[in-house]
């Protein structure tokens, strides 16, 4: 059964159909990408679903008690507070049940047959449940660790960035963690690190989600649906980005000829993809295999987990040995430069060459110093110490300010600043309109000015013109924030055609992967790696390493934890269960038994089905595995009581 239906909605703006007569519907545990043009209609959609925006016409039709909420663009906060007050208060209801509970708890030791007590406790133990709430406290010091809010917690929120603060209110939405959750590109101000969190919360709490967002490797992860709007209409693809590439590309082989070069994109876009998430999902299953043996082997022999640390080293070491390269021209030559800010060290005794055809993806955590290092390149900025050599050759440069754009002019003047309608593009003259074409703008865009336009189109304006000009060297700072995937796609073609250097800051791995040849990471404290292979793989290493150091700890930690935090008792939801699971799985095994004796009957299996009775077999069976793990591990706890 749906939680929420959307039937046969239109909206408009004045003379603008946004959405004509779509329906859409939205089943508990469904992650559903939003696809399609930046100004095509998702964000009217995501408000429509909302309820914070009226269809002109149409049906919003919501299951009784589903609570919608939406991640805003810019949140509101109680700016006296701090920021854990701030999370903390979106936690009112979850807090108040949990007191409740605890409250019904200790009437009940004393009045156990009390029928209404224990009814309202069920109630309060499945919402406490369905919230995943048993360790909220726990669960808030990780979210402010992982998103990065630690040494903020405690100070005013009117005192964070505008990144900063999205995070606080993702991270308050995903405690809360409504029924139906609308997230409005929510990997914005997200390293990859957060990222990576952020898609493990969602698919291990088992959200409702419908979202928008231009990273495709999150949407291939997360989504179990793409809806993309296209000409105001709605159409589904099951799956994530993969799936729905593929659906994509299916649609347009029966399209009309024009369609023929999003075709050429589209396709050249799948293959690649194939190719990543092949090796990818093969990594993967390397990395969780050997992090189950490492903590099988570890139970009998700890030194072992030293072993396969070394070996994962090992790894990452040949990982990132300097692939030989041609001799090129030098850009630029580093020599032990340093940089400190605000008192924190961001680049120390940093030495390297940029040469005339490196694709070099700067990356790592926020607030690590990549945008410094751009700024340096770029002269901005002058860098405490070190020597750095500079070739004769044009830089064009991007950044998320625009400043190459005056909001006063139009397209035409901005690109015919001399008059006329013809562009140079890279040496080669060109109409205006059909350079632009490649950047998804229609003719009637010629005479817009810059300033009315939204911050996306303004993004493809800026970029266009960075590839009109002849240049050696492009130095692009989160250069696919606001971009729509068809623009990232065209702006992925135009760098892989560029004949010069490429230098970019960016957090969106599927880009990174797709366009570097070499990552220089951020590891904090003024420390940069250099790598040579894909971004997402130095992650899983990483991951792994991380997976692994944690369990050391546990491992560590255990004997300690067993000797002082061990609980005197089981608490009264764990002892309901010890108490009951004896019967039901003695049950259980009754009905397993007699199917078994059925199936060994022939007159019997020929009356109610042999197939009837080996499914029935195999369902009864996996409800009693869990049952018995669960009775077990509390007759463990409570024989480590003893």
């Amino acid at each position: 059964m749906a939680f929420l239906d959307l039937i046969d909605v239109s909206k408009s703006y004045e003379t603008d159909k946004i959405l004509e007569e779509v329906s859409l519907f939205i089943s508990e545990k469904e992650r559903i990408a939003i696809i399609g043009k930046n100004g095509g209609g998702k964000s009217t959609l995501m408000k429509i679903i909302n309820g914070a925006l009226e269809a002109d016409s149409g049906r919003r039709i919501i299951q009784n008690g589903v609570k919608v909420e939406m991640l805003e663009q810019n949140p509101n906060f109680n700016e006296h507070e701090s920021v854990r007050e701030n999370i903390a208060s979106q936690l009112a209801e979850i807090m108040q049940k949990r007191a409740e509970y605890e409250d019904i708890s200790r009437k009940l030791e004393h009045d156990f047959k009390n029928e209404q007590l224990l009814q309202k406790q069920l109630e309060t133990v499945s919402f406490l449940d369905a919230h995943n709430a048993w360790n909220i406290d726990d669960k808030v010091g990780r979210v402010i660790e992982e998103f990065d809010l630690k040494e903020h917690e405690n100070k005013s929120i009117s005192l964070l960035s505008g990144g900063e603060r999205r995070r606080a209110a993702l991270a308050g939405l995903l405690l809360k963690k409504p029924d139906i959750l609308l997230l409005d590109e929510p990997t914005n101000h997200l390293d990859a690190y957060m990222v990576a969190f952020l898609e493990e919360m969602l698919l291990k709490e088992n959200f409702t989600l419908v979202f928008i967002s231009h990273d495709r490797y999150f949407i291939d992860k997360i989504a179990t649906r793409a809806v993309e709007i296209d000409n105001c209409k709605l159409r589904s693809f099951e799956g994530g980005y993969a799936d729905y590439l593929r659906g994509k590309e299916a649609l347009l082989h029966s399209m009309q000829k024009e369609h023929e070069n999003l075709l050429k994109i589209l396709k050249a876009e799948e293959e690649w993809l194939n190719r990543g998430v092949k090796a990818r999902l093969k990594r993967d299953e390397g990395r969780k295999q050997r992090v189950l043996q490492m903590r099988e082997k570890a139970k009998h022999n700890p030194s072992f987990i030293r072993k396969i640390k070394l070996e994962i080293e090992r790894e990452k070491h040949n990982f990132n040995q300097e692939k030989s390269v041609n001799r090129q021209k030098m850009l630029f030559e580093l020599e032990n430069v340093s940089k400190s800010l605000g008192g924190k060290t961001l680049i120390k005794n940093f030495s390297m060459r940029i040469m005339q055809k490196d694709r070099i993806a700067i990356v790592g955590k926020n607030g690590t110093g990549k945008s410094t290092l751009l700024k340096i390149l770029q002269e901005e900025l002058t860098s405490d110490e070190g020597k750095i050599k500079k070739g004769e050759f044009e830089v064009g440069y991007f950044d998320q300010q625009r400043i190459m754009l005056d909001n006063e002019k139009n397209i035409l003047e901005t690109f015919c600043p001399n008059g006329g309608d013809r562009v140079e593009v890279q040496g080669k003259n060109m109409h205006v309109f059909g350079y632009l074409k490649n950047f998804l703008f229609p003719k009637e865009y010629l005479d817009k000015k810059i300033g009315v336009l939204s911050g996306g189109e303004k993004n493809r304006v800026a970029l266009a013109l960075l590839f009109a000009k002849k240049t050696d060297c492009l130095i692009l700072d989160e250069p696919t924030n606001d971009l729509d995937i068809p623009t990232i796609n065209i702006l992925e073609e135009y760098i892989q055609n560029y004949h010069g250097a490429v230098l970019f800051v960016s957090h969106d791995r599927y880009f990174v992967d797709k366009i570097a040849k070499k990552l220089l990471i951020f590891k904090g404290g003024g420390k940069i790696m250099e790598s040579y292979g894909s971004y997402s793989e130095f992650l899983e290493y990483e991951s792994e390493l991380k997976e692994i150091e944690n369990y050391e700890k546990e491992l560590d930690g255990a004997q300690n934890i067993k000797q002082k935090t061990n609980p005197k008792k089981l608490s009264y939801k764990e002892q309901l269960d010890y108490d009951k699971l004896p019967q039901i799985i003695e049950t259980l095994e009754g009905e397993i038994a007699n199917i078994k004796s059925c199936l060994a009957n022939p007159a019997c299996y020929q009356e109610k089905g042999i197939l009837t009775l080996t499914e029935l077999l195999a369902q009864k069976e996996n409800e009693l595995e869990p049952l018995i793990e669960r009775y077990l591990g509390l007759e463990q706890k409570l024989e480590s009581f003893e």
